[in-house]
């Protein structure tokens, strides 16, 4: 188990999460139990802090870890993954997974969100994660998700029903499991071969049913989702979140913005075609998905302009290369040039996740009191969401499990 070591982080510039320009000459003082005791102007830091370990960051940037919120650490695409994964017995399984985790830590990401996943496997893995005994970031999972007979992720593992009765089963088996929130898919998708993304998939009595015992029990729904009309009628039925959102029009975002109905738009699966290749897709998948792209983008941009709260989110493995960087710096880079402001960009990332979690008392900045999930990097956030190109270490609770220039020392 990996145990926090009480250290001043000295000589860096902050980007706190909270505010929208960096604090330069601050320090951090984290404390034994991984949490951040103090923060602010070093010297003010350093006399609070008293005699704890001093690690000089060489003028540095500092930021909040990412949170991810649309990962499959057990990816089901038709391909490669998919082969790799439904071949694994659950030990496999359980495996593939931690080495997924561990690289999405080492990606940056402190946090991730699992919006489907197989077997079940992502509850052993949390629990291995919480207990020190894998490398990976802070999981909140929905377990399994859930499909109509036939409907998109059937073939990934989503798990199938019929009628309201059908799907209040499903929605307890995962809460059950130990499941954060819940995953519904609505409509089709990219990855479903005998669907288009615009076809309908859900009733409104069998969505209603989820979203009604998914809130009774306290958890929130996520609805995997690509026409506007489906995700129109799933936002007037207490829907929480949309996924990808393909499709969507300038009436349909507003309604989401007045209803505090959140988006995570994952754009950048509409417009990988490298990884599409590098990971075997049959060619229908990959036409479909390039096809999507430019109407996704519309979608994104109607969200944008109305307001819409938006949350970072790759589909793609978090750590997956894209363009000489990750899917999950490429997806922020994506926002940015669809028009997002690079504060909004940083705190989809960060702070607002926390905040749908309902863990922003814990996570998602730099402040007192908070997990010291924390980014090291050459460049200033700030001016560019590309400087998250230049990351080089990164802590989770406190422990630093990357550090690329030998500064504070990897966990072992």
């Amino acid at each position: 188990m990996h145990i926090p070591t009480e250290q001043v982080l000295v000589n860096l510039a902050l980007y706190d999460g909270v505010r929208d320009d960096v604090q330069r000459d601050s320090g951090i003082w984290i404390g034994a139990d991984g949490t951040i005791r103090a923060v602010g102007p070093v010297d003010d830091v350093l006399a609070e802090a008293g005699d704890a370990r001093v690690v000089d960051l060489h003028g540095d940037h500092v930021m909040p870890g990412l949170t991810n919120m649309h990962v499959h650490l057990s990816l089901g695409l038709p391909g490669h993954f998919g082969d790799e994964v439904h071949r694994s017995n659950l030990a496999e399984l359980v495996l593939l997974m931690a080495d997924s985790a561990r690289r999405t830590l080492h990606a940056g990401v402190t946090t991730a969100r699992l919006v489907g996943e197989s077997r079940y496997a992502d509850f052993a893995l949390r629990k291995g994660i919480e207990r020190g005994a894998v490398d990976g970031p802070r999981i909140f999972t929905a377990g399994h998700a859930l499909c109509c007979t036939g409907g998109h992720g059937w073939e990934a593992d989503a798990l199938e029903a019929d009628g309201a009765d059908g799907f209040r089963r499903l929605t307890r088996q995962q809460i059950r499991a130990g499941a954060d929130l819940i995953k519904v898919c609505i409509s089709g998708g990219i990855a479903g071969e005998f669907e288009s993304i615009d076809t309908p998939q859900l009733l409104d009595d069998e969505l209603a049913a989820v979203i009604r015992v998914a809130h009774d029990w306290g958890r929130k729904v996520t609805a995997h989702a690509g026409p506007a009309d489906s995700v129109r009628r799933a936002v007037e039925l207490g829907l929480d979140c949309v996924e990808h959102g393909y499709e969507l029009t300038d009436e349909v975002t507003r309604l989401m913005a007045e209803r505090d109905v959140w988006y995570v738009p994952t754009i950048v699966v509409s417009r990988c075609e490298q990884f599409f290749r590098d990971s075997g897709v049959p060619g229908w998948l990959m036409d479909r998905a390039l096809a999507a792209g430019p109407r996704h983008w519309e979608s994104l941009q109607h969200a944008i302009r109305n307001g819409v709260p938006i949350a970072l989110g790759s589909d793609m493995p978090p750590h997956a290369g894209y363009d000489e960087t990750t899917a999950t710096v490429r997806e922020l880079e994506f926002m940015v040039e669809a028009g997002m402001p690079v504060a909004d960009a940083l705190k989809s990332a960060t702070i607002r996740p926390a905040q749908w979690l309902g863990q922003a008392d814990t996570l998602g900045s730099v402040e007192v009191g908070k997990q010291a999930d924390l980014l090291v990097l050459r460049d200033d956030p700030t001016r560019s969401v590309s400087a998250l190109r230049t990351l080089h270490t990164v802590l989770k609770g406190g422990v630093s499990y990357r550090d690329d220039h030998g500064r504070l020392g990897v966990a072992r």
